[in-house]
């Protein structure tokens, strides 16, 4: 066998690499575009993973992708907060832009492009896509009934507008759609709609809008034929989809308002004075700004694509992929690609759009305002590792629109089992003894061409699931062929061949072997963790590139010196993660008696003379309500809480209360107490704590919990 010069990786290539091999592809690929109000959440950073793993499998196969993205800056909530903080909407977004980056690079997330609605771009094409529409005769004017606030002096966007679902009744419902049961409406017909501005009922006033034709039977045909071809939703997106056009049996699909009123922020309507273009209408077309905005730079001459933005767009080989949030598919799925259709070349309609599930945190769906979110830059400020959170999330989503749910106990468990225990642990065991013993050299018995074959084979099983968004599936494969091959060394023993000179060539075979399968795992693993793979394939294997898909079969001839690659996450790093966001106990003075918010969920209601007075509009704001305990159970792995399930009147809430030494949980099941309803919900190891039960306390042992006389009912105010 030949030898290769020291830290030079050979490219010897067995013969069925045809299987790795296709045609160039030319896609372009978005996320769904962040709203420029705030900094990124965890359900940000889990669509871009997703879209990313997606991204860089295709582009070792040697396609070329365009991956772009923008801030969503129009619309009322960037006006109304700008106003709030007396700045302009431009400084608004300027100022969330300038954090994006940290957030991108801190997760490895490889777009090729960031742009924002709010752009020269997106305002031509936005309204050279309407004028399309208007030549179509897909648009018109229509006088509407519309809400307005009269204290705030403004038309009310819808999200700014909330009742009762006409639909499904459920309560506080924003005004274009039910977060609940999905149904689309318009916001007159909510129930007892009332302004999120100002609490004040808003009244109906006239104003002329304009409308999207999107019942027009050619639209309607073209949608069905559109959502009918194979592949180009899953499949349980393109029943909703179908459901929505059907209008269940009703009355199809309604027309879309696509105009607003002044005072807003957004793009003018060219041939309307003081209306302008409803956020949901430019805000997809910012995709294709993104795009048009990359082309212009140079970045996309540079990234080897040697046509125009148009010439792109309209060539018959180009795909256009969006990856989403299920939230949104309703505008995805109908209007965006009706648009598009009927805008005209070099206009495409979408070949994909992928929809995913939302993430929970401990099983309670993922939300800032109830405290359940994970801060994705303290998880980066805590110097927790990028990769472990790209790996968890991997091996999470499907190809399906499931939520997945992120627990701290099983992401240190998964970590720290399959990437440190299984996977770094088969370099970190066999390379030192062909560093050792072998001078770096890799040396197999039996047929190499056999061997390079098999790695092939599993790269082709790895591959349909990358291609095909089954990321759970390809890493639980991989994390299998990763048990093999640790099985496998050790059945053979290396450290007992490394003390017998006669089975040096055993000792060789054998940790070559399983240094190829790290390779091969490395090699498919990379999608998901670019960082690790990039310093093996160059500190450790000696190229002087990334890994494509290609070098899973190919053997390597030798190795540098291992160096240490991944450490395993410290549960401690958890419980800064998920205490980051707990409110601090409030300040007391010397004087006061034991009275305080424990960290348990506790109030503990002692005599406190020494406490500052505080007026009556101020105890009003401490939402106090009679609670009935429905469940108490103890918690696995703490020594004073009990996990209470509470009724409120009008659901239940958890709530994790420091008492489990004063009470037994089946005492307490059926029992009145108060809880206050209102304080902000606080993250823990354990799950998410949703209130604070009352007891009494003083100078003398005891916990005692306050209960209502009997004939209070669950959901009372205390006042």
């Amino acid at each position: 066998m030949r030898r290769a010069a020291a830290g030079a990786q050979p490219e010897r290539r067995p013969g069925k690499l045809c299987t790795l091999r296709r045609m160039t592809r030319k896609i372009f690929v978005t996320t769904a575009l962040p709203y420029a109000n705030g900094p990124f959440h965890i359900g940000h950073i889990m669509e871009y993973i997703q879209a990313d793993i997606w991204v860089r499998f295709q582009r070792m196969q040697g396609h070329a992708l365009h991956f772009v993205c923008a801030d969503d800056a129009h619309g009322a909530p960037i006006m109304l907060k700008a106003e709030s903080e007396g700045i302009t909407p431009q400084q608004l977004i300027a100022r969330i832009a300038a954090g994006r980056q940290r957030y991108l690079q801190g997760f490895h997330i490889s777009f090729d492009h960031w742009h924002s609605t709010d752009s020269p771009e997106n305002t031509q094409l936005s309204q050279d896509v309407y004028a399309r529409l208007k030549s179509a005769g897909l648009i018109y004017r229509k006088s509407v009934e519309q809400f307005f606030d009269p204290l705030k002096g403004m038309f009310l966007p819808d999200r700014y507008i909330k009742g009762e679902c006409p639909n499904c009744h459920s309560a506080d419902q924003y005004g274009d759609a039910c977060e609940v049961c999905s149904t689309v409406y318009a916001p007159t017909d909510l129930i007892n709609p009332y302004s999120t501005l100002s609490g004040a009922k808003p009244v109906l006033r006239t104003s002329e809008h304009f409308f999207f034709r999107l019942s027009d039977p050619k639209c309607v045909a073209f949608l069905k034929e559109w959502l009918d071809a194979p592949g180009r939703l899953q499949a349980q997106v393109a029943n909703k989809a179908r459901e929505w056009l059907s209008g269940s049996g009703e009355q199809g699909l309604s027309d879309w308002d696509i105009s607003r009123e002044e005072p807003y922020f957004g793009i003018p309507i060219p041939d309307a004075p003081g209306k302008y273009f409803y956020v949901w209408l430019d805000a997809p077309i910012g995709y294709l700004a993104a795009l048009k905005s990359y082309f212009e730079s140079g970045k996309a001459r540079a990234n080897g694509e040697q046509r125009t933005f148009a010439e792109f767009l309209a060539a018959p080989d180009t795909e256009q992929l969006h990856f989403i949030g299920k939230d949104i598919i309703y505008f995805h799925t109908l209007f965006w690609p009706a648009m598009l259709k009927f805008a005209g070349p070099p206009y495409r309609v979408p070949d994909h759009v992928y929809a995913h599930g939302f993430i929970t945190v401990s099983g309670e769906k993922m939300s800032k305002s109830r405290g359940t979110g994970i801060s994705p830059l303290r998880y980066l400020e805590l110097g927790m590792n990028a990769e472990w959170l790209r790996y968890y999330i991997g091996a999470k989503l499907n190809a399906s629109v499931e939520d997945i749910d992120f627990n701290p106990d099983d992401f240190v468990a998964r970590v720290n089992s399959d990437l440190v225990g299984k996977y770094v642990n088969i370099a970190s065991r066999a390379a030192n003894f062909i560093t050792r013993n072998f001078g770096g050299e890799l040396r197999y018995s039996g047929d190499t061409e056999q061997l390079a074959a098999l790695a092939a084979a599993h790269a082709y099983q790895i591959q349909q699931a990358y291609e095909n968004r089954e990321f759970g599936k390809a890493l639980r494969d991989i994390m299998a062929l990763a048990d093999r091959i640790n099985h496998d060394f050790d059945a053979r023993q290396p450290w007992v061949l490394a003390k017998d000179p006669a089975k040096s060539a055993d000792l060789q075979d054998v940790c070559s072997r399983a240094l190829h399968g790290f390779k091969l795992l490395t090699v498919l693993l990379t999608p998901v963790l670019p960082e690790v793979a990039a310093r093996v394939a160059q500190q450790l294997f000696g190229l002087t590139r990334e890994f494509r898909w290609s070098d899973a079969a190919v053997l390597p001839e030798r190795i540098n010196p291992y160096r240490h690659l991944l450490t395993r996450v410290d549960p401690k790093q958890l419980d800064a993660l998920f205490e980051s966001d707990a409110a601090p106990a409030p300040a007391r003075t010397a004087a006061a008696a034991p009275a305080n918010v424990t960290s348990a969920g506790v109030l503990s209601a002692g005599d406190a003379p020494g406490q500052p007075e505080i007026s009556i509009d101020e105890f009003r704001k401490i939402d106090l309500r009679v609670a009935r305990i429905v469940q108490a159970e103890a918690v696995a792995g703490a020594d004073k809480l009990l996990k209470l399930t509470l009724d409120l009147g009008n659901g239940t809430r958890t709530v994790f209360a420091g008492i489990k030494s004063a009470y037994d949980p089946g005492t307490l099941q059926g029992r009145l107490t108060v809880v206050v309803a209102n304080l902000a919900p606080r993250k823990m190891k354990f799950g998410v704590s949703q209130g604070m039960i009352l007891a009494a306390s003083g100078q003398t042992p005891g916990l005692f919990l306050l209960a209502p006389d009997s004939g209070a009912t669950p959901g009372m105010r205390i006042s």
